[in-house]
């Protein structure tokens, strides 16, 4: 048996509307609560009712069922009055009572589904047409910047120089290499060794890393009058055995550090003929298609410049082929 919770519920069943069996009686709910419901093995449905309750609700009596409460009885309602006890009628329909609630409901349901199909079908259009703009003006931009990048490295950041075994070097000659870059000279007392130390560590921590390629390290002499190839060469020896050293005329080395814009300096001599070199503490990283990519001052450690070199390396590329 099952209990409703009002005559919404009742109704649904029976397929009648509220207004035609009920219009304005008020005990509806007491009525209702008191009654039971059943299906029966034909889909039909029972609705049994205590009599006092029943007869409360005056509406209910004079309105719908005013026939006598005789088992058997006819009404235009419910087919059949049944006598169950001593107090108690069943009221029985034959319109069976699958069919009300379909109908009631269904069709709202589909209404609703089918909104909500159209909504996200014209959401997904909107996305879509989003997307493919976005990812067009993005291509656009990406190809605009790769040439830009071309001409870049092929017109600037050249040079030609001499490394410390003596054989002519140019920019083209580190194509298809990552570069870290150093400008400096051979009698700097403390900080062009600092650097070149932490240049070989990141190259060392960077090697560790099998999936990653070899990076070159290149220092650049700024001090051409005295640190010819033969000081290069003994130089370079105390730190990366990949470390190549790089020196030239003072024209070469001048345009040199033009190109990268490397400011540099020659002090004035002391009664020993030393002197210092003034000059720009910048380690550059250059990409394997010659690009400057980066640069690193003297507050980045070691750990810092290779995390760093290491997301450029799985960022890259290529322009050229």
């Amino acid at each position: 048996m099952l209990r409703t919770s009002g005559f919404t519920h009742f109704t649904k069943y029976c397929g009648y509307s509220s207004i035609r069996v009920f219009p304005q009686c008020k005990r509806l709910g007491l009525l209702m609560n008191s009654g039971r419901l059943s299906g029966s093995p034909n889909n039909y449905l029972s609705v049994a009712f205590s009599k006092s309750v029943f007869q409360s609700c005056s509406e209910a009596k004079s309105y719908v069922f005013s026939l006598p409460y005789n088992s058997g009885a006819r009404h235009s309602v419910f087919n059949t009055v049944k006598h169950l006890g001593k107090n108690s009628y069943s009221f029985q329909s034959k319109r069976p009572y699958s069919q009300g609630s379909s109908k009631s409901t269904s069709t709202p349901l589909i209404k609703l589904r089918t909104r909500l199909i159209v909504t996200c079908l014209f959401g997904v259009g909107i996305l879509g047409t989003w997307y493919y703009v976005h990812s067009e003006k993005e291509k656009k931009l990406q190809l605009q910047r790769i040439e830009q990048l071309k001409k870049v490295a092929i017109g600037q950041g050249d040079f030609n120089l001499v490394d410390h075994t003596g054989k002519p070097r140019t920019k083209k000659d580190f194509f298809g290499h990552w570069v870290m870059m150093y400008f400096g000279f051979t009698h700097c007392p403390d900080i062009c060794p600092d650097e070149l130390v932490k240049i070989s560590n990141v190259v060392s921590i960077l090697d560790e890393d099998k999936t990653l390629p070899p990076v070159q390290p290149i220092f650049i002499s700024v001090d051409p009058e005295r640190d010819d190839v033969e000081a290069m060469a003994k130089y370079v020896k105390d730190f990366h055995p990949r470390l190549l050293g790089l020196t030239g005329t003072p024209e070469q080395v001048k345009e040199a550090g033009k190109a990268y814009r490397v400011y540099y300096s020659t002090g004035p001599k002391d009664e020993d003929n030393d002197y210092i070199v003034d000059h720009t503490i910048i380690i550059y990283l250059l990409n394997p298609d010659g690009l400057f990519l980066d640069y690193y001052n003297r507050s980045k450690t070691e750990e810092n410049i290779a995390e760093s070199i290491r997301k450029h390396m799985k960022n890259y590329v290529k322009l050229f082929t």
